[in-house]
Parts: structure tokens; C-alpha cells; sequence
């Protein structure tokens, strides 16, 4: 009898789950219950910061006085630095266990960024000689497609993240493809290299829904529970028949379907810890449904709203609308106040001893 659904997914499935914050205490957690990686963002930091505050205030405090001269820019990504640095400590046994496919730990770039792909890629590369099992997020915007090919010729093991559609999984794909190709060319070695694509299933959810409460468009509400899931097993689709050497990674958790519709595929879940917790004690039962179709009802539907059908058809935005697209605005304009956040975190110590 297996602990919790999540455990005997990770043991009889080849279906991965992380834990969604840098939180050591939450990914403690998640490691008993069967995760193999972690991953954070701009948001995610300053939450933890936050509820954790007295846990990095001397962290803070020594950061600070051996950067006399350090802004709260520099003091803030060393902060961040460190505790991507702790969380992958305690994942580098998976590493070795799995001999570099799991046991990963994501930092993310600086969300500033976002249309710099020198910028992405260089602090990409400085982040992937903190630990032998870091990962490096980059938003799939236009630019950072550019990056995503950049940093994998670079060696670098890349996450994509601010992705919520089909055409971006894709250009994101196509790019690691390229970038991997440029390095057999030199004769490097390929074979460390595990890149993930994130797809952010319950934030194109939530753009959905949004979209359909300002059109007053008349949808069946269960369908829309499916925007994100039918854009991901579209990707996957692609991804099988054209044998990517990208892992897709389900993000931004928002309902049951989020884990239950993608088990069993080869895929990575990432999964915020309140919903660890949810799904430790659910009665959903573990079974093969990544191949399973939606329901033709609801995927119709859906693809009456145009901002979904950008999002599933694989040619319904170019690599020029991505950073326009409604849920990356949203999403990059939540990551740049959560980086703010994190920043007035440090200035707050700074200021006041």
C-alpha cells in the first residue's frame, strides 16, 4: 500500500512531480511523498521570504555586511541564489541516483529580461555553475526562444517557463533542437542535458476565463476547466510524434484534472505544496490518462475563443506575439511585483539593520 497518490505515482508511473517553491521545509515534504526536483520564481521567492522570514533574516544580515558596497539588486539575487543553492543540496541525491535525469532544482532569470536574450542567456550560464544540478528558468517570450537556443549550446539544463500555449512549447523545442545541434557540430557531449518546456495549465485557465467574462461568451463552465489540459496533451502529441529531446512540465495548479489527465505520460509536474497536500490525501486513483482525449464537446467549445485557439493550434501565434499574448502580460507583470516584493524584502533589512 503506497503512502499517497503522489508517491505511487512516482513509483509505478513514468510521470514526475516537483515541488512549486524553494521552501526546504515544504520540499522536505514533497521528497516523502515521492518528488524529484524543485522548482521557483520571482513570486514564489518572496512568498517564501515572507512566511520564512525569520528563517533568511541572518542570511540577509551577513549577505549584506559582506557586500558593503552591494545593492539591493546584488544582495537580492545572492538571497536568491543561496536558496536555490539549499534546495539543491537536498535533491542532489536523486541526481546521482538518476544519473542527471532528475534531481533538479529551478532558478529563474531575472524577469527584466524577458525581451534580452544576451541578458538571459549569460545569467543563465552564471547560474548553471552554482550547483551541479541547477536548472535555469527563462520566460518563452521572442527573445527568450532566442535564449533557450543560446543556453543549451552553452551547456546549460534550461526550464522555459511564462508558457501557456502549443506555439511556444513548440518554438521552445525547435530551439533546444537547434542549440543541440550546434554543439554535435563541435563535438560536444549532449547527454547531460534534460531540458524542460513549462506548459502554465491553470494560467491559461484563468486568461480563458477571463476572456470569456469580458466577451460574455456562453461556454459550458466544465469546459473551461480544460483549456489548459487539452493546449498540454496537444503539446505532448507533437512532442511524441517529432521526438523532442524536451520534457514537457505542467505548472500553475488550479483543479484535479491538472494532475489526474496528465498521468501517466512522460511529463513533469510541477505542484505547489498546498496542493501537495491536497493531493497526499485524494482518493484519485493512479491510471494511464495522459492519452485520454477531452471531451470533443468542451475542446469545440473552446476553440470558438479565439485566445484558446491561439493558444492550441500549434501555428496560432508566432514567436513575435508571444510576449503579447494575454497571459504572458499578466504573467511577466506578476513576476516583475514579485521581484519588487523580494527587493523590498532586502532594502527593509538594509535600511534597518
Amino acid at each position: 500500500m503506497y503512502k499517497s497518490v503522489l508517491y505511487e505515482m512516482s513509483k509505478t508511473t513514468p510521470t514526475q512531480f516537483w515541488n512549486d517553491n524553494c521552501s526546504i521545509s515544504d520540499l522536505k515534504f514533497a521528497l516523502e511523498h515521492g518528488a524529484v526536483g524543485a522548482t521557483t520564481n520571482p513570486v514564489i521567492v518572496g512568498q517564501v521570504l515572507e512566511a520564512e522570514f525569520d528563517t533568511y533574516l541572518p542570511k540577509i544580515k551577513e549577505l549584506i555586511a559582506q557586500n558593503p558596497s552591494g545593492t539591493e539588486d546584488e544582495i537580492a539575487w545572492l538571497l536568491n541564489e543561496y536558496m536555490a543553492v539549499s534546495g539543491a543540496a537536498l535533491l542532489k541525491p536523486i541526481f546521482r541516483q538518476t544519473e542527471g535525469k532528475a534531481g533538479y532544482i529551478s532558478i529563474q532569470t531575472n524577469a527584466k529580461y524577458y525581451r534580452c536574450t544576451k541578458s538571459m542567456a549569460d545569467q543563465a550560464e552564471h547560474f548553471s555553475h552554482l550547483a551541479p544540478n541547477m536548472m535555469v528558468k527563462m520566460p518563452a517570450t521572442k527573445a527568450g526562444i532566442g535564449a533557450v537556443e543560446e543556453s543549451i549550446y552553452r551547456g546549460v539544463n534550461l526550464n522555459a517557463t511564462v508558457s501557456f500555449s502549443v506555439p511556444q512549447a513548440i518554438a521552445v523545442a525547435e530551439a533546444v533542437e537547434r542549440g543541440l545541434k550546434r554543439r554535435k557540430a563541435e563535438g560536444k557531449d549532449n547527454s547531460g542535458l534534460h531540458p524542460v518546456c513549462t506548459i502554465m495549465v491553470g494560467r491559461l485557465d484563468d486568461w480563458i476565463k477571463e476572456v470569456v467574462k469580458d466577451n460574455a461568451i456562453d461556454i459550458n463552465p466544465q469546459a473551461l476547466e480544460f483549456a489548459g489540459v487539452s493546449a498540454f496533451k496537444n503539446a505532448y502529441k507533437l512532442y511524441k510524434e517529432r521526438g523532442y529531446h524536451t520534457r514537457l512540465l505542467a505548472a500553475a495548479y488550479r483543479n484535479d484534472f491538472h494532475l489526474s489527465e496528465f498521468m501517466g505520460g512522460e511529463v513533469s509536474m510541477t505542484i505547489p505544496p498546498p496542493w501537495i497536500q491536497n493531493f497526499v490525501n485524494s482518493s484519485i486513483t493512479v491510471e494511464n490518462r495522459m492519452g485520454n482525449p477531452v471531451a470533443s464537446e468542451f475542446l469545440e467549445q473552446l476553440l470558438t475563443i479565439q485566445d484558446f485557439a491561439k493558444a492550441y493550434n500549434e501555428n496560432g501565434m508566432t514567436p513575435e506575439e508571444f510576449d503579447f499574448y494575454g497571459a504572458t502580460r499578466r504573467t511577466l507583470n506578476q513576476f516583475l511585483l514579485g521581484y519588487e516584493k523580494m527587493l523590498g524584502i532586502v532594502r527593509g533589512v538594509m535600511l534597518n539593520g
